[in-house]
Order: C-alpha cells, then structure tokens, then sequence
C-alpha cells in the first residue's frame, strides 16, 4: 500500500473537507442539516471520561455531531480508519475520470458503506467530493494516471478486473460467479468504459434492466456491483 497522501487526493475548491456539512460547504446536504442540526450526533461526554488511545478528547468534550455509526461516537478519526483497515473487504471499485465524472463522490460514499478495500480513480486526479459526504476521510482513494498504469497494479496485487457495462458480449452480473478478489471497473457517465479497460478485463458485467433508458446512473450501477459482492461472499448466496 502506499502513503496515505497517495490514496487520498487533495481537498478541491469546489468542496472542501468538512466534518460536518454546512450550507456554504455541501449544497444539498446543507438542508438536510438544517432541518435536523438540532438531532444529528450527541453532545459532550457526561460523566466521567472513557480511559483508550481511541477516544478523541476535543469530541469527548464538545460533542461528536459527524455522520458516523454509534460504534465509532467520540472515537478519533485515525481510531475509525484503523478499525475499518482491521476488517475491510478484498474487493476494490474503480472508476474512469476522463471528464471530471460527478458520481465518483457518490461511489465513494457507497464504497465505504460496503466497506471496499480501495477505490481506485482512473485519469483525472481531480474529483467533486460532495457526494462523498465525507467519507473519503475514511475510505482508502488512490490514483492512476493511466489504464496501464491501473492495470499494472491489479495485477502486481492478483486480482481480476470485471468491468461493469452494456456491451453485446457482456455477461449477467446476477448470474455471474463473482470472484473473491476482483476489482469493478465502471467507465465514464455517457460515453461508459473505455476500449482499453474492456480489452484487459476478464469479463464485462450488465445489470439487467427492465425500463425504456438503455443504461443506468455509474453510481447506482456501482451499488449494485458491490451489493451482489456482499451477498455472496458476506451472507453465501449463490447465483442460479
């Protein structure tokens, strides 16, 4: 793994880290913090401190109002990165940026629900965080410049690359029997994957669909994607 300062990209102009989000920081956030600012987290620790390196004495003190589980109220965020690192999945998501793609937040955010080893940014380093609701502070974001640069490293690491799109060939994700160590590869919104990513993926998954439009949003397609890991591999459920 390398330094944390190559996994996590710089905070960008348009959304800078936040704790907790504001108006003037997370747009649409903002007014669901508005309405709910009154109930969101806990207040100051009451009664005598909790004694471990884990607790983070400024929230002990002032209040912990984060979107964090229960689990981790009033830890420090080093502590939440190093229990989620003590547990994460072996599946990584990855995602082209050719065009400053706005669902790579979204993705991010969903990442860290499934709890995904890394999320992997193909092309553009830079990225819209909103969606992210701050979760790439505990999710694991690395870079690559190039799709061989990208594919060097699944490889160097042994696990296959499935990309995720409607092509004639591609195969059904629900029926599909999805190996352990994988990394999903999800292409631009529009245009979908790339030639180069289709080429040196082992197979191209499609998510069946049952509307008018022919292809869905890459962030829900990505939920999708991540979902069907979980159900085999986190509760056994076979495909047909």
């Amino acid at each position: 793994m390398t330094e944390s300062s190559d996994l996590i990209p710089e905070p960008t102009p348009e959304a800078p880290l936040t704790e907790t989000p504001t108006p003037a920081t997370d747009g649409a956030a903002a007014t669901q913090f508005e309405e709910s600012k009154h109930n969101v987290g806990v207040g100051p620790w009451e009664g005598e401190w909790p004694s471990g390196d884990h607790w983070d004495p400024e929230l002990l003190r002032n209040g912990d109002r984060r979107n964090v589980v229960d689990e981790y109220r009033y830890w420090s965020m080093d502590a939440i990165i190093a229990d989620l690192d003590s547990k994460r999945h072996t599946f990584h998501v990855a995602i082209e940026n050719w065009q400053h793609d706005l669902n790579i937040g979204t993705v991010v955010r969903t990442a860290n629900a499934f709890l995904a080893k890394e999320v992997h940014i193909i092309g553009k380093k830079r990225w819209n965080r909103r969606g992210a609701m701050v979760t790439d502070r505990y999710q694991h974001v690395r870079h690559h410049a190039t799709v061989e640069e990208f594919v060097a490293w699944a490889q160097g690491e042994g696990l296959t690359i499935i990309g995720i799109d409607n092509f004639p060939d591609s195969k059904q994700l629900e029926t599909y029997d999805l190996p352990e160590n994988c990394v999903f590869v999800f292409g631009q919104e529009g245009p979908g994957l790339s030639d180069e990513v289709y080429e040196v993926a082992q197979d191209t998954l499609s998510i069946e669909q049952y509307g008018s439009t022919r292809s869905m949003n890459a962030a829900s397609a990505a939920a999708i994607a991540m979902h069907a890991w979980i159900r085999k591999f986190e509760f056994g459920q076979s495909v047909r």
